[in-house]
């Protein structure tokens, strides 16, 4: 249980972009889940029941643990459930239909375009591996990916000539995204320079490669995103997830329909694209106070 645990805190870091604080109390609250579970001779995540699920409930309460708490401690075991269905497993998910109370929404950081593009002519485009850093952060940001989106797209999931990429996202669902005309010049750039240099006498079907022509994984695109932050002096605590953000928030600034947004981020419930909307509606207020005759 506690490698599958191990697991999932690693896929906040670097998929979600939890911060130390986020990740400690999440990694605290299932750490006392496990606990639960090993006091109640349960000693596989598989073998819960949603009955197991509301009598810890029930136990938190009788040790004191105000709603908002327990509320907190079943968001981190429902996300565990969740990512363990979503990695196939072999569990299935035992808190779905418990109900979570409302507390209050977490806005996610994003950069302002100013910092996307600093962030984005990091790279030194004229190295082969600056070349896939540079294709990879414009693909991320231009078509509002997953981490784990963009290091499965394969040479055939992208079209220069029409200018989308075809992703397979969250349950294997496809859905066609547009790419930007930087976008395009990078990833042409790559496989046309690049890529060849990186990959030598190997082959590979994965569009962007790391050596000998391995694909590159969660925890090397975290790491070139760091790098790149550090370079274009970003104060904040970046991770790939912020340019997925920055994307679907540019866009509703711009004037971007919900629904558009939606459907390039692949989300299922438009609920969860609601999130960019308040961040949306901050910015609109600055503008209005900012140039409206009537704020002077």
């Amino acid at each position: 249980m506690d490698e599958l645990v191990q697991q999932y805190l690693d896929y906040l870091i670097i998929e979600k972009g939890l911060s130390e604080n986020s990740l400690e109390s999440y990694s605290s609250d299932l750490a006392q889940f496990l606990s639960f579970l090993e006091a109640n001779k349960i000693h596989h995540l598989k073998d819960v029941e949603t009955v197991i699920i509301l009598a810890w409930m029930v136990s938190l309460s009788k040790n004191g643990l105000s709603a908002k708490s327990r509320a907190r401690h079943l968001v981190a075991v429902r996300g565990l459930y969740k990512f363990l269905v979503q990695e196939n497993k072999g569990v299935k998910n035992p808190v779905k239909d418990v109900e979570i109370p409302k507390t209050g929404l977490a806005l996610p950081k994003i950069l302002s375009i100013k910092e996307i593009e600093s962030l984005l002519d990091a790279p030194d485009i004229q190295d082969p591996r600056g070349m896939r850093n540079a294709a990879m952060m414009e693909i991320m940001y231009g078509a509002g990916l997953r981490v784990s989106e963009l290091i499965k797209l394969q040479m055939q999931d992208i079209n220069l000539e029409a200018n989308f990429v075809r992703v397979f996202g969250k349950g294997s669902k496809e859905r066609i995204v547009p790419i930007g005309s930087p976008a395009q010049r990078a990833v042409q750039a790559w496989m046309k320079s690049g890529r060849p240099f990186m990959l030598k006498k190997a082959s590979s079907k994965f569009l962007f490669i790391a050596r000998a022509g391995k694909p590159m994984t969660r925890q090397s695109f975290w790491k070139i995103i760091k790098k790149y932050a550090l370079a274009a002096n970003l104060k904040q605590n970046l991770t790939p997830h912020t340019l997925r953000h920055s994307f679907a928030t540019h866009l509703l600034e711009g004037g971007a329909d919900l629904r558009s947004v939606q459907t390039m981020l692949g989300h299922s419930d438009i609920s969860t694209t609601q999130i960019y909307t308040h961040i949306s509606k901050d910015y609109l207020r600055k503008m209005h106070q900012q140039f409206h005759p009537r704020n002077n």
